[in-house]
């Protein structure tokens, strides 16, 4: 009996250790789970917007400007137009510095106004796009986002891409 005691002690002392050590890394969990999910609503928006976009204006690693199709009343404006209206063709800019993006909507061939920032956090806000076709203007627009861990032990990279809606695709 006193043998059977002793091991129930020790298996439940390793049983709160196991439980109080995930306890401990939750947290970290959770910011990491929700920086990544941030990381994706923004790169699924960005290249969203590129994919319905035209030839890009302006375009370098930390920048791209091309006109889109927007469902605003005016460029910058915040009040949708309804769905009967056509949508509004607008000059839109995305432009990483520092650890953020930010969005500009302007009119055509106008490239600044009210920035709205999408995305704080990121680690590479020198080279988030890239343009891997030699073409110049770029038909493809690559999107790479690199989130720090919160630990400090590395980043996570989040990418995609998007062929802009003039780009001529070839075998």
């Amino acid at each position: 009996m006193l043998v059977a005691m002793t091991m129930g002690v020790v298996v439940m002392g390793g049983v709160v250790i196991l439980l109080i050590g995930a306890m401990r890394s939750q947290p970290r969990l959770d910011k990491q789970a929700t920086n990544i999910q941030t990381a994706r609503y923004a790169l699924e928006r960005m290249t969203r917007e590129i994919r319905s976009g035209f030839t890009p204006d302006k375009y370098t690693a930390s920048s791209v400007s091309f006109q889109t199709y927007v469902r605003h009343t005016t460029c910058g404006g915040s009040t949708m137009s309804a769905s009967s209206v056509s949508a509004t063709k607008c000059e839109v800019t995305y432009t990483c510095s520092g650890s953020s993006c930010t969005r500009i909507e302007a009119a055509p061939s106008v490239y600044t106004g009210t920035a709205t920032t999408i995305l704080t956090g990121i680690g590479n806000a020198s080279s988030v796009f890239s343009y891997p076709e030699a073409a110049s203007p770029p038909t493809y627009i690559e999107v790479t986002l690199k989130i720090p861990d919160p630990e400090g032990s590395g980043a996570l990279t989040v990418s995609d891409g998007a062929s802009l809606r003039n780009a001529t695709l070839s075998n």
